[in-house]
């Protein structure tokens, strides 16, 4: 037999997980800038060779420096 949830049990339970999930969506964002700044600052420090290398235009460098870090 197949086991239903009421409306207001699954309502209840998305409501709780939730609540209980925002510490992990918060490391994960943090965790995603502290990446961006890693790897921003990886590539600042790249030269014209390496650069070419990887396919980077010294323009698309910058602009993609000039970004904060939540972008």
């Amino acid at each position: 037999m197949e086991r239903t949830l009421s409306s207001a049990l699954l309502q209840s339970h998305s409501i709780a997980s939730a609540t209980s999930s925002w510490p992990l969506r918060l490391i994960a964002t943090l965790s995603l800038w502290q990446r961006r700044i890693v790897s921003r600052r990886q590539l600042a420090r790249l030269d014209a060779r390496l650069l070419a290398d990887a396919g980077i235009s010294e323009n698309q460098r910058y602009v993609e420096l000039q970004k904060p870090f939540w972008r």
